[in-house]
């Protein structure tokens, strides 16, 4: 979301870490720069103009132009700027005694719904809660539907509502159902709505009225850029909102609505929605983002990926495998390609590694999830045993897998190569031949082409 801006930022800020001295000169001429980088990412003028006031403040006082290293020192203003900007993170209120109500609001094509699947996946798996999700959306029919088939895939209980009632009653009884059975959550989706349709909106108020939700979020495309700081705005003058989720954070947002959201509506940033899979939500930190921002990558949301995806059993029969030097076939080397998938893909995984914020755009694009999928669909096209014994494919069964994963033989061809190359590797790493290992590897991911 934040690539053209870690791009530009990094580059004006890289040119005073290495400065010995720093005057307001050099520091004035740098803003005007991250200016131009805030303004072409979408920020609101009236944010970027009071963020860099109070940055420049800071950097012509002592604390920079004193300093050993007054570049490092003015990254820190810039970053410590940027978290006061995004606000402090805002975690949801389920403290509530049950069942704590979560009403979402937003506008038509936001991905509202899809949003409900994924905070109640969230909600059941982090917080330990019974779910219950319920559509109020009565002039969407296939939306009912759609969170029905949501609340089987993550596992929440459905309550069945039809397009001829009243969004009232539906959220009304929807409550009272939860109230008799026990269920700790109430997520409510409402219908797509416009902030200047007055009599939808007079519907939600009344939604939001009969049912006291503990958080009322409002859902929006981050790439709408200013229109959606200024839709939650307005909804915010009819809704007491308690927070935003940004949707589509994976696409080609520019970043300034969620650097304006904080600031223009005063209310806070709780999650952003990173792709289309129910896993792709997460909280959001604004120190993290931050982080990122200024190209230093985001180690701990990493770390806790990497936690909640693994598959401990498969680790261990992984660590024990490579420990002898053997054993390592195609299908471990899918395990860890779709473990990597459950992470977020490789690219979720770059953005957050320190300085790729730096790395020219070709080189990114030659890592893609799409090569990641093709090679998880080949090896799914091989039979158990070809699995375990690669050397056994030869040209009848290249053809036969490239047609049933819908691929070329070039492509079973490489997969082929590569693994026999990563296996060869896993033998050395089992002798302690870690060193080589890493030398062998020479800076490329499997999957990454030549």
């Amino acid at each position: 979301m934040f690539d053209n801006l870690t791009q530009k930022l990094g580059a004006t800020l890289n040119r005073l870490r290495g400065a010995g001295r720093l005057t307001e000169d050099n520091i004035r001429d740098s803003l005007r720069e991250v200016r131009v980088a805030l303004l072409e990412a979408d920020v609101a003028l009236p944010v970027a103009k009071d963020f860099l006031e109070h940055v420049r403040t800071r950097a012509v006082g002592q604390e920079v132009l004193t300093s050993l290293t007054p570049g490092q020192a003015l990254v820190k203003i810039v970053y410590d700027e940027l978290v006061k900007l995004m606000g402090a993170a805002a975690a949801l209120d389920l403290a509530a005694r049950p069942p704590a109500v979560i009403l979402m609001a937003g506008l038509q094509g936001a991905g509202k719904t899809t949003t409900v699947g994924k905070l109640a996946r969230l909600i059941k798996e982090r917080h330990g809660k019974s779910v219950l999700m319920v559509s109020a959306d009565v002039y969407r029919p296939a939306a009912i539907e759609q969170l029905k088939r949501l609340s089987a895939q993550v596992g929440a209980e459905f309550f069945p509502s039809q397009p001829d009632q009243n969004p009232v009653d539906i959220a009304r009884d929807a409550v009272e159902h939860a109230r008799r059975h026990v269920v700790d959550v109430v997520l409510v989706d409402s219908a797509g709505r416009l902030h200047v349709d007055e009599d939808m909106m007079r519907e939600i108020a009344q939604v939001h009225a009969a049912i006291a939700p503990v958080e009322t979020l409002f859902v929006v495309d981050a790439t709408a850029g200013q229109d959606a700081v200024n839709a939650a705005r307005a909804f915010n003058e009819r809704l007491p909102l308690t927070g935003v989720i940004l949707t589509k954070a994976d696409g080609d947002a520019r970043g300034g609505a969620a650097l304006s959201m904080r600031a223009i509506t005063g209310k806070p940033i709780k999650f952003l929605g990173t792709g289309e899979a129910v896993t792709a939500l997460e909280p959001f930190h604004p120190e993290r983002m931050a982080s990122r921002i200024l190209g230093m990558g985001d180690v701990l949301t990493l770390v806790e990926e990497a936690a909640r995806g693994a598959d401990r059993e498969k680790a261990q029969a992984l660590a024990a495998k490579v420990a002898k030097g053997k054993g390592f076939d195609l299908g471990d080397f899918r395990d860890q390609l779709a473990q990597m998938q459950n992470m977020g893909g490789v690219a979720s995984l770059m953005d957050k590694l320190p300085g790729m914020g730096q790395v020219p755009e070709a080189v990114k694009a030659q890592v893609n999830d799409k090569d990641m999928k093709r090679l998880i669909a080949i090896i799914n096209s091989m039979t158990p045993g070809e699995r375990r014994d690669p050397d056994i494919i030869r040209g009848s069964r290249k053809r036969r897998i490239a047609a049933g994963s819908g691929t070329q033989v070039q492509d079973v061809n490489r997969l082929l190569k590569q693994f026999d190359q990563m296996q060869q590797m896993m033998k050395r790493l089992g002798k302690g031949g870690l060193n080589r290992m890493l030398a062998g590897l020479k800076g490329r991911l499997p999957g990454m082409p030549r």
